[in-house]
């Protein structure tokens, strides 16, 4: 019954005002990032409510996955979801402001023949475990509810449930949902050139969860009486799944800790970017990112060439899960440490703009020691050799990609239609169960009008492995008010 009174609430906020939109409020990134209008000020306490605004959205996406050959593991899927969203944002009132998001998404799949345990990508358009155990295909929920505060000089507060945009934890809003936290996040611009972001997430909600879940503990048995409880945790696919409730339990250590995480952005040399970024889960382990890039300009066009170190440092996580995030017995077996997760990587690129043209050259490498640990969105070999849903960051892994962009902006807003294709190669390590691969992407956005926008993705898997290349094919709609 709420999720039908929540559908009904949410599509009379969506609908209404459909005609009379004309220059959106808002507008969608290419990575999915929401540009919202400059947030009203407010001179009274009542005018912190009738001052505030609304940001509707009406969404639709749609997943075919087909295999080259199907297997009994391996089955071709097709799911859509319908759904959008009701965003407030208040005006702020002596440096105080708050928003809510009530999100909303009903998906379209027969599970007699696409089952549910082989959607692959399109998992995140329902609740695989309000399915299994209510069969459930709608999702309702209060996705953002939050309150900050700029009272402070150059600081900004935020505190609740809240999209966070940091190397390690994003919203990675790619489906359906956001990802989301609750927590606390602090924004300072204090020290010359140099931006700083904290956070402190207490829970994370998953795209495809209805409720928040631990940040760093996989479910099982022991954690939920229900169907799937493996679903009901952080059961995201690079989650590591050695750290389940049981074992985290058995080992004395907290099965709720916080993702402790922040960022350095530093411009003081002229054309010089530096960065870097951390996380903590307390008693678990940490990863530190160091970053830079140069831009060198000449006549009509520039290179900036960039280089990435990542090192990630075991508490407990390696002894209590192992050096795999899979976790399974037979790929612990190729590791030299198998009960560490130290590890490490590093990352090179090269960066060509020239007019309304980006190419992007770049290289990562894992040393031969433990697969990197980053189950909140972020991707450690983001920008660098990371591609649609590609999880090239196993150990002794090394991957080189090709990028090429045309028409970015950022504004959100695609008239000339924005293009990108690339070509990664993944050499991985067989030892560890898994393969060689070459995966071919291409993308498309474009806004026939302001406040509508379609994007296609394409990603074809070509492996070494029998039968597991694949066409990835996604289709999504929307409509902003």
């Amino acid at each position: 019954m709420y999720r039908k009174c929540s559908f009904i609430i949410l599509s009379f906020l969506l609908c209404t005002p459909m005609l009379l939109a004309n220059t959106p409020k808002a507008a969608i990134k290419t990575n999915n990032q929401l540009v919202y209008e400059k947030q009203k000020s407010a001179d009274t306490f009542s005018q912190m409510f009738s001052n505030g605004q609304f940001f509707g959205r009406i969404r639709s996406n749609t997943f075919l996955y087909t295999w080259e050959k199907e297997t009994a593991k391996q089955k071709n899927s097709l799911i859509s979801g319908l759904g959008g969203s009701a965003i407030y944002r208040s005006a702020r009132f002596q440096a105080f402001s708050f928003g809510a998001g009530l999100y909303y998404l009903h998906a379209f799949f027969n599970d007699s023949k696409y089952p549910v345990t082989t959607l692959n990508k399109g998992k995140d358009l329902l609740s695989r475990f309000d399915y299994v155990n209510t069969g459930s295909k709608d999702m309702a929920m209060l996705g953002q509810a939050y309150i900050d505060y700029k009272g402070i000089k150059n600081t900004k507060i935020t505190v609740g449930r809240q999209l966070v945009e940091t190397f390690y934890a994003k919203s990675n809003d790619t489906k359906m949902m956001p990802n989301t936290f609750d927590g606390v996040v602090l924004e300072n611009a204090s020290l010359s050139a140099t931006k700083i972001k904290l956070a402190y997430l207490a829970k994370q909600k998953l795209r495809d969860h209805t409720t928040a879940h631990s940040i760093l503990m996989y479910g099982d048995a022991n954690s939920s009486s229900s169907l799937a409880p493996e679903w009901s945790e952080n059961d995201d696919s690079a989650m590591h799944k050695g750290l389940t409730y049981t074992a985290l339990k058995a080992a004395g250590v907290s099965t709720d800790a916080p993702l402790i995480t922040g960022d350095i952005h530093n411009t003081s040399i002229k054309n010089l970017k530096a960065d870097f970024s951390f996380y903590y889960v307390p008693q678990l382990l940490s990863q530190t990112m160091g970053e830079l890039n140069y831009k060198i300009n000449f006549t009509g066009f520039s290179i900036t060439p960039g280089v990435r170190y990542i090192k990630q440092f075991d508490d407990k996580a390696g002894e209590i899960g192992g050096a795999a995030y899979n976790a399974t017995a037979s790929s612990l077996a190729g590791y030299k440490n198998p009960n560490s997760l130290d590890s490490q990587m590093i990352a090179a690129r090269v960066v060509c703009k020239i007019n309304n043209y980006k190419i992007n050259l770049a290289y990562t490498k894992i040393f031969d020691e433990a697969d990197l640990i980053t189950p909140w969105r972020g991707f450690p070999t983001g920008g660098y050799t990371r591609s649609m849903a590609r999880y090239n960051w196993q150990a002794n892994t090394k991957s080189y990609r090709i990028e090429v962009v045309r028409n970015a902006n950022k504004t959100g807003i695609y008239k000339n239609t924005f293009i990108q294709a690339s070509i990664l190669h993944t050499d991985a390590d067989e030892n560890k169960g898994y393969f060689d691969e070459n995966y071919y992407y291409l993308g498309f956005v474009q806004n026939p009008l302001d406040n509508l926008q379609w994007r296609l993705r394409l990603g074809y898997q070509d492996t070494k492995k029998v039968d597991a290349d694949g066409l990835d094919s996604r289709l999504e709609f929307n409509y902003l008010f």
